[in-house]
């Protein structure tokens, strides 16, 4: 199987990226290019997002991920969270892959990191996109 080129932005404040800001043709300014394939697991992705940010190879670092993906029924994109990994701790989503929660070639991933000093904030308030 051919790699892909995974388009990756992150935040450091516990919350995804609005969905405008990947509107006509824009993306935020964080973004990290990472070549892997469909069977790589959130754990894998967190070890390559810890590479480029040592701030978040502190223990207790929690990484939420989500696809961003075109809405195929109205301009714009939306947003899918898939599952979520801690730094120093094993956890349920670790071996999730890409290619079980549905990620198309062509889709972003959305990545809210939050250092473990703070809470993630609780995914039933999360700003519905």
């Amino acid at each position: 199987t051919c790699p892909l080129l995974l388009r990756v932005f992150t935040t450091n404040n516990g919350r995804h990226h609005r969905m405008d800001e990947f509107s006509r043709g824009n993306v935020p300014s964080s973004e990290l290019q990472i070549y892997t394939w469909m069977d790589a697991t959130l754990k894998e992705l967190t070890s390559l997002v810890k590479e480029v940010y040592p701030e978040a190879r502190k223990k207790g670092t929690h990484f939420n991920f989500a696809i961003v993906f075109t809405d195929l029924k109205r301009p714009g994109y939306r947003v899918k969270e898939i599952g979520s990994t801690m730094s120093g701790r094993k956890g349920t989503d670790d071996s999730m892959t890409l290619q079980s929660q549905k990620f198309q070639i062509g889709d972003y991933l959305d990545i809210a990191i939050t250092p473990p000093n703070r809470a993630p904030p609780p995914s039933s308030r999360m700003r519905p996109y």
